[in-house]
């Protein structure tokens, strides 16, 4: 069983929580920034 214990994480700019990588993101981990969408298009209105 593979455990999930040592992901790299960031923290969102937007909202300042802490975020997990994930397997989606894996070939472009080092150009995320924002968490969620919602961060990602409150950076628009700002």
């Amino acid at each position: 069983m593979h455990k999930k214990l040592h992901l790299p994480t960031k923290l969102c700019p937007i909202c300042d929580r802490p975020f997990t990588w994930r397997k989606k993101w894996e070939k472009d981990w080092d150009n995320i920034k924002y968490c969620s969408h919602k961060c990602r298009t409150s950076r628009k209105q700002a």
